[in-house]
């Protein structure tokens, strides 16, 4: 990670991909603490590096969201899932895989 950092500098969208590969090893390992802050530092980024109208700003939306459904913040999922589907649905398309994957996890948010 450091190397990356290094080598892109921190305003590079593939440093903002290694956050945010780690924030996902790391939630997967119940680690969510440690996963929180990477997850909303790869939001950040690619919110500054990309735009609002990226794919993978909707993607961070959307992991950042999944990340507090496992915490049990359901009201701090919500809003990120809905923002993550509307840009998904304008950028991608309502049958992309992605936007498919954020629909089925704002509907199962949904029914809790």
């Amino acid at each position: 990670m450091g190397l990356r950092k290094q080598l892109l500098g921190e305003n590079h969208p593939d440093y903002a991909l290694s956050l945010n590969n780690l924030a996902f090893l790391y939630k997967y390992q119940g680690k969510y603490e440690q996963a929180q802050p990477l997850y909303e530092k790869a939001l950040q980024l690619r919110k500054q590096i990309l735009g609002e109208n990226y794919p993978d700003y909707a993607l961070s939306l959307n992991n950042l969201a999944f990340l507090y459904k496992y915490q049990g913040k359901y009201e701090q999922a919500q809003p990120l899932y809905e923002k993550a589907l509307d840009i998904a649905e304008r950028v991608l398309g309502t049958n992309h895989p992605n936007t498919v994957t954020i629909q089925e996890n704002l509907e199962i948010l949904r029914a809790k």
